[in-house]
């Protein structure tokens, strides 16, 4: 079974996939990972994409860079899981490439979709998408230690992005499940879980 969880800055995915998976953990054969990232070679393209120096990267270089490193993500670490009959919790995938590059970053779905092809091969059986207003995310974010390249972008970015999610859950309303970003982690997760063992 495969999970991802989605959400603009500072949504507090990474917290709760944490939750989910103590949680299953406990009955489940389950692996945590994330994007771009989640394997050797996939976290080295990811601290070229998100280190703060490459203000130069280019809109069309940051969505092959994305793609590569899920193709190597996908390799070493989803699909081996699957085939293993385990539980992925995936901290962002494809959506993210489809709010962040094709609608923040003005490349379109067609170009975005056509070069992560491998990937779509492979979507989730289910997408959490946590919702939430910029603002409160980016002030969430503030007193971080790391502050990455995309941290850093304008508010007017990170209001592009939710507009992108919004339409990916437009574009998958059947997969993606819409949750209020300002709950409390309690019960965003207790909902999570809920939802996670009806598939089950």
């Amino acid at each position: 079974m495969f999970i991802t969880f989605e959400g603009g800055e500072g949504t507090g995915k990474t917290t709760l996939i944490k939750r989910v998976y103590k949680a299953l953990h406990k009955n489940h054969n389950v692996i945590m990972t994330r994007e771009p990232g989640g394997s050797e070679i996939a976290e080295i393209i990811r601290d070229v994409i998100l280190n703060p120096k490459n203000k130069a990267m280019t809109p069309r270089t940051e969505a092959l860079l994305i793609a590569a490193s899920r193709a190597q993500h996908l390799d070493d670490t989803i699909l081996p899981a699957i085939n293993e009959g385990k539980i992925v919790l995936c901290d962002r995938y494809l959506d993210s490439s489809l709010a962040y590059q094709a609608v923040a970053r003005h490349l379109g779905f067609d170009f975005v979709l056509a070069i992560n092809q491998y990937a779509t091969e492979h979507m989730p059986n289910v997408t959490f998408y946590i919702d939430l207003e910029p603002e409160v995310g980016i002030a969430r974010i503030a007193k971080r230690k790391k502050y990455d390249r995309l941290d850093q972008e304008t508010i007017d970015y990170h209001h592009l992005v939710r507009q992108g999610y919004l339409e990916v859950l437009k574009k998958y309303p059947d997969r993606i499940i819409l949750i209020d970003g300002t709950q409390s982690l309690d019960e965003i997760s207790t909902f999570i879980l809920k939802e996670i063992q009806k598939i089950l």
